[in-house]
């Protein structure tokens, strides 16, 4: 089909607006899913997704459709995630179109991932048509979606197609709006061919398949292409579409999005945002591909069993080439053996990546506490940046530490706004100014630690909302603070898997719970243990792991008390001598369950 008769679109919106839903509509309508193998979400494929009701991948498809001009348009339709998380899954998909459907739930109106998500939009310069979803809902208030639509979005509200994903409303006026609000491919003019990789997947069977949009020139089965990135050659074996399933086809043209699978086997070599071209015809420039995604959050991975360390080197390797957000480098601790650290967007991220690791590639797994990349200046002006705790440099040889920001935008009812206000305080955060959305809602734009919405913010905020509440953030600037290396000491040897970077007005109270928390989980021993929290040399917490008492006087009955005294004092004095020499062992369990309760 020629590109003129193309249309290349996503759907874009804040997390539970109803994307997959009217996806599964728009399939229905085009009659690319027969209706007997139709399943609710289903462009939804892991279980994960399924289960956790959210979009963790983009996902392609393409669909015939006959408009009312007569002529049959192909769409290709990528439905993305709505979670700030996953916000690189939408930019990645955006590059790859020439209009997004911006949903926006009737009863809720504009969220905090929908003003993110649609200048992520407008920033790639492509067509935006506004779509207000669940209009059969009881509580839909349209008036009010209307105005949110002018006065955050400045986009005019006769734009706005009213429709329903769940009762199939509107969804013959969004086809009708793709095909002629959203323009043909563009840059398909370029003589050589070019081929933007936006997305690539691991078959054990076929190797690296790269999910492509063809801008330029055609590509099929037996051409040889070049990646323009590393400059490495590869037969192409097969080319196809998505119906949703893979479909073989003879040839991709430009405007075209599908896949190839060529002979390159190495993960690593297929890198997301490179471009393609045919290797004796090449092009000269790349396609502009993304933004580096930088990660934010890191944590240690390590295997449960020692012997599983291949095992989950195979399965980042294949998760790196799935997610292009997702970075590991090996490493090793003295009390958890040899692992992995890995960068990550997010917490949602994290936990993500690591059900997929427990589920798709079977390995058990256990991870450090989460921490960021904190830049730290040496005497002499050297900068270095810090993510693991272990690697920080004596506080002497330092001038300054500094910690990353986040800039946050919260949307939160009227009510819960003294609650929000508190919240940020508490975790060190200034709120800079609010806006006031409608009679119920305010936006705070606020400047936040990263560090300290880790862990609990996004659960905290939503229970002061009530549910209500939405955030979406970017990174701040590095701003200098008082932060300081956390030990914890468990018979005087410190033990690296605990260590933590905190803010020095934060470390007793974290040092205590954590010291609480060891004495509960380590198993009694045959002496007292002394479990500490100290900064430096100076002990700030302290808790004891209670020790085995044998009742040596049990044999005793009657007699002298002096005799129960002399078997006492040898007791306390073996005691005595056995914590000089002794050596805690602390079970594997216990590393876990301290770390999964942080």
């Amino acid at each position: 089909m020629s590109a003129k008769y193309t249309r290349n679109f996503c759907i874009i919106a804040h997390v539970d607006h109803g994307k997959t839903t009217l996806s599964d509509r728009l399939l229905e309508h085009t009659n690319t899913v027969e209706q007997r193998v139709m399943t609710d979400q289903h462009l939804d494929a892991m279980d994960l997704e399924k289960e956790r009701g959210i979009t963790i991948k983009s996902h392609p498809v393409t669909m015939s459709y006959r408009a009312k001009d007569g002529h049959v348009y192909k769409l290709n339709l990528m439905d993305t995630p709505g979670h700030v998380d996953f916000s690189y899954e939408v930019s990645r998909s955006l590059a790859a179109c020439e209009g997004a459907v911006l949903l926006i739930d009737a009863a809720q109106g504009v969220e905090a991932q929908t003003v993110a998500n649609a200048h992520l939009a407008f920033g790639q310069k492509l067509k935006v048509i506004p779509v207000i979803n669940k209009i059969d809902l009881p509580s839909a208030n349209l008036e009010l979606c209307m105005r949110q639509l002018e006065d955050i979005l400045t986009i005019p509200a006769e734009e706005a197609i009213l429709a329903s994903g769940k009762s199939g409303i509107g969804i013959i006026d969004i086809l009708e709006a793709v095909v002629s609000r959203v323009p043909s491919p563009r840059w398909t003019e370029y003589p050589q061919t070019r081929i933007l990789v936006f997305d690539s997947l691991y078959d054990s069977y076929r190797g690296c398949i790269a999910y492509v949009r063809v801008f330029s020139g055609a590509i099929k089965a037996r051409d040889m292409m070049l990646l323009m990135s590393n400059g490495e050659k590869s037969e192409v074996k097969e080319v196809g579409i998505f119906m949703p399933k893979m479909v073989k086809t003879d040839i991709l043209r430009a405007g075209d999005v599908g896949y190839i699978v060529s002979t390159i086997k190495n993960t690593a070599d297929v890198k997301t945002g490179d471009t393609i071209t045919i290797a004796n015809k090449p092009a000269t420039e790349m396609l502009p591909g993304y933004k580096e995604v930088r990660p934010l959050v890191f944590c240690g991975l390590y295997p449960l069993e020692s012997d599983d360390y291949e095992k989950l080197k195979a399965a980042l390797g294949r998760l790196r080439l799935n997610d292009a957000a997702f970075v590991y480098s090996s490493e090793s601790s003295l009390a958890l053996g040899f692992g992995f650290r890995c960068g990550f967007l997010g917490l949602l991220h994290m936990e993500i990546i690591q059900e997929r690791i427990r589920r798709e590639h079977d390995v058990e797994i256990i991870s450090t506490y989460p921490s960021v990349i904190y830049h730290m200046v040496r005497h002499g002006g050297e900068l270095l940046e810090i993510d693991n705790p272990v690697n920080m440099p004596d506080p002497g040889e330092l001038i300054e530490i500094r910690e990353p920001t986040i800039r946050a935008s919260i949307i939160t009812p009227n009510d819960s706004m003294g609650d929000i206000l508190a919240l940020i305080m508490e975790k060190r955060g200034v709120c800079e100014h609010t806006d006031t959305l409608d009679m119920n809602r305010v936006m705070l734009r606020a400047v936040l630690p990263l560090n300290e919405i880790l862990v609990d913010f996004n659960d905290r905020l939503k229970s002061v909302t009530h549910g209500y509440g939405s955030m979406d953030y970017e990174l701040g600037d590095y701003q200098t603070s008082d932060l300081v290396k956390m030990d914890i000491l468990i018979n005087g040897d410190p033990v690296d898997a605990f260590s933590s970077i905190v803010h020095r007005d934060k470390a007793e109270g974290k040092g205590r719970q954590l010291c609480e928390k060891l004495a509960e989980i380590i198993p009694p021993q045959m002496f007292k243990v002394a479990i500490q929290a100290a900064i430096g040399g100076k002990v700030i917490a302290r808790d004891n792991v209670r020790e085995m008492r044998k009742d040596v006087t049990a044999k005793c009955y009657g007699g002298d008390i002096s005799r129960k005294r002399k078997l006492l004092d040898k007791q306390k004095e073996g005691k005595k001598k056995m914590k000089l020499i002794g050596k805690v062992s602390i079970p594997p369990d216990a590393f876990i369950k301290v770390l999964q309760n942080n």
